[in-house]
């Protein structure tokens, strides 16, 4: 069982940046995809980045809104994966959860949320214009 654990949200205003943490417990953290979702208030959870398992190089996956403003990492030694997000917009503004599977991804399986075996409980992000 992993537990993934988010920090690092708050409360920022435009053009302001923030980075994401999700730690995660394990010991084959490097063997497993990580992924970055999001949820704002009535609207549906969307994918917003990926990175995937270090035997498959590390390919990073962005959604069209974030591209150029976020970018995704992992430090295998603290189990971390991050997200850092510049430039940040009110639309931005959502729940973000951070999402694990223990193996290689395709380009389409790291986009669905219920593609990972594991999630965290969320963190709050809240850009004010």
């Amino acid at each position: 069982q992993v537990q993934l654990v988010e920090s690092g949200g708050g409360l920022v205003q435009a053009g302001a940046s923030l980075r994401l943490s999700c730690a995660a417990s394990g010991r084959t953290f490097r063997s497993y995809s990580m992924g970055w979702f999001r949820q704002a208030p009535g609207k549906e959870r969307e994918f917003v980045s990926a990175i995937t398992a270090t035997s498959s190089g590390r390919r990073t996956y962005y959604a069209d809104s974030v591209k150029g403003r976020f970018t995704i990492s992992r430090d295998n030694a603290k189990n971390t994966v991050y997200l850092q997000m510049n430039s940040l917009k009110p639309e931005d503004t959502a729940v973000y959860y951070c999402a694990a599977y223990p193996d290689v991804m395709t380009s389409v399986q790291v986009m669905g949320f219920r593609s990972y075996d594991y999630r965290g409980q969320g963190i709050q992000v809240t850009v004010s214009s």
